[in-house]
């Protein structure tokens, strides 16, 4: 972050997010599809990642973490379950994943695909992101559940809908569509936001930093060396099934963290914070003149109008109400959600 805030004085930034968060915003937001197939692929999911797999009903998916054998997190994922042997996993490091995969599928019958290149995906966020939804498509979601997803059509053209979505909002849907037919897509969602009083989100940082950290989302590179218990991921973890990384998780789980991710808060805005988000070892955190732990991610929220973000904290250090130093500014230690 520069000396001057880049999110505080940026008008069309504060109108993106904002419409999502009053009204409905749009926009493309892809991930890596990598499609898990055979007759072991529940098991060899439920190897690979931490929280169950095996026991999700088709049409229903779940976030989870990946750890290595030292129980650091090494990817984070959403995976749906699209038949009783088939299933997605939606990443941002494809490559990566599937040479992890390589190196343990031996004794698995499973096979897995890329197939991103068939789909394109359009979240559809906010308070009126059901509205705009049901403008568009020929079966109502009214009633699907959220991490559930159907079939539907839109102008007779086929497409997944999903409930889910990285802006942390109660209502929210993800459109999966055809790459060719996505300019049709585009064109309608345009016209049903603007006469619901929402907006296209175009801007990135919107997309991927201010609307997910206000809601407490990490980013994959917020949780390199950490691992779940650090970080508040480890509800839902499949502590009765075997997984990699499960062993290192119950030592660290037995003896205690060393550290933990906390958040924090500070009126000054125009103040340079380096995150280790951005590389690098993040802004040290002072406490009574201490350090106490490094700046994780830094960021603004425009619902709060004051800078936000993540700390990665000496565990035992600091508490919710304390008031740390960061770069000579005072910041407020809270929760890792900041808006409800």
């Amino acid at each position: 972050m520069y000396n001057k805030n880049v999110y505080k004085y940026d008008e069309m930034k504060r109108k993106e997010h904002m419409a999502v968060r009053e009204s409905v915003g749009w926009y493309y937001w892809t991930h890596q599809l990598l499609e898990v197939s055979g007759a072991d692929a529940a098991a060899f999911l439920d190897r690979l990642y931490a929280c169950p797999v095996g026991n999700l009903r088709v049409g229903r998916e779940r976030y989870t973490t990946m750890l290595n054998e030292e129980a650091e997190i090494i990817d984070d994922v959403v995976i749906f379950r699209i038949e009783e042997e088939k299933f997605w996993v939606s990443t941002l490091f494809l490559k990566k994943l599937v040479r992890w995969m390589d190196a343990h599928r031996e004794g698995f019958e499973v096979s897995y695909e890329d197939v991103t290149p068939k789909f394109d995906m359009y979240a559809v966020q906010g308070p009126r992101s059901k509205d705009l939804v049901n403008r568009l498509v020929e079966t109502p979601v009214d009633d699907l559940k959220f991490f559930s997803f159907a079939e539907n059509k839109v102008d007779g053209v086929p497409v997944v809908v999903n409930r889910a979505g990285f802006s942390g909002e109660k209502l929210g849907y993800e459109i999966y569509i055809a790459p060719e037919k996505g300019e049709m897509l585009e064109e309608k969602l345009g016209k049903e936001a603007e006469a619901l009083g929402g907006a296209q989100v175009t801007d990135f940082q919107v997309m991927a930093w201010t609307l997910p950290t206000e809601k407490g989302f990490y980013y994959m590179r917020d949780l390199m060396h950490t691992n779940p218990l650090e970080v508040g991921l480890d509800k839902g973890i499949g502590w009765e099934k075997e997984f990699i990384g499960k062993e290192a998780l119950l030592k660290i789980k037995e003896k205690g963290i060393r550290n933990i991710m906390v958040g924090f808060t500070m009126e000054e805005a125009d103040v340079r914070i380096n995150g280790k988000d951005l590389g690098g070892p993040g802004t040290p955190v002072l406490k009574d003149g201490e350090e106490v732990g490094r700046v994780s991610k830094c960021n603004y929220s425009y619902v709060l109008d004051k800078v936000i973000g993540y700390i990665y904290a000496k565990a035992g250090t600091v508490s919710e109400g304390d008031v740390v130093t960061i770069r000579g500014a005072e910041a407020n230690i809270c929760g890792t959600v900041f808006v409800p």
